[in-house]
């Protein structure tokens, strides 16, 4: 079972996935703004959290930003905003992943299990992995950069992992969608996104990355 808090001011979308998510065997609760949300999560932490877009007061964007200043909680953004520069506006925030309403409480709840698979223990087991001045500790859930610790979400931490474990190797898009997210199938801007808050965080200059590099084609390697 899974904690989750659903965070949308339309009452009867919010109840209706909390009704649905309980049926499905989670623990949901529900907040109507983000700044109930906010204080909700700081009480008492949820395993996910589910966060609308257009709400009252602070929006989706924002609060994904609040909550990343402190909490690595997955963050799951549920909206009916399709547009490409909404989703990844709300990526680059900070959030894990994006879905389009209506959903279907399946495939959401299908997602919620794989983030909850993910974890800083399903890492690879070498006890330390270089890249230039980074290094990089799975089995601590660690990463340092000339031995100054980098925060990363938890993942950012699953991906960097990832492409550490083949390390000087091409993973391509839909091989990290599936290694990491846990997808068969998935929206490639998941991948593109989160490499590039990596390489905000990990690269020397991120507008050259050359720790973290792009294989046209064919998808992302990490360098040796």
């Amino acid at each position: 079972m899974s904690s989750v808090l659903v965070i949308d001011d339309d009452d009867r979308i919010r109840a209706s996935l909390v009704m649905a998510l309980e049926d499905e065997g989670h623990d949901p609760r529900g907040a109507a703004t983000a700044e109930e949300g906010l204080t909700s999560q700081r009480r008492t932490p949820a395993d996910v959290v589910l966060m609308d877009l257009m709400l009252p007061g602070l929006d989706g964007f924002d609060a994904i930003r609040e909550l990343r200043r402190a909490d690595d909680v997955p963050i799951v953004v549920v909206s009916a905003r399709s547009d490409t520069h909404d989703i990844v506006a709300a990526l680059e925030a900070g959030a894990d992943d994006y879905l389009v309403k209506p959903v279907q409480i399946k495939e959401l709840s299908a997602r919620l299990r794989a983030l909850r698979r993910r974890g800083r223990g399903l890492s690879p087991g070498g006890p330390e992995i270089a890249s230039g001045d980074l290094s990089i500790r799975p089995l601590a859930g660690e990463v340092l950069r000339a031995g100054q610790a980098i925060p990363l979400t938890r993942t950012e931490f699953r991906l960097l992992c990832e492409l550490a474990e083949h390390q000087g190797l091409v993973l391509s898009r839909q091989q990290l969608l599936h290694r990491v997210w846990d997808y068969e199938h998935g929206d490639e801007r998941l991948v593109d996104v989160h490499i590039g808050r990596l390489r905000q965080k990990i690269e020397p200059d991120p507008s050259s990355p050359s720790l973290l590099v792009t294989v046209r084609g064919l998808g992302y390697r990490l360098q040796r």
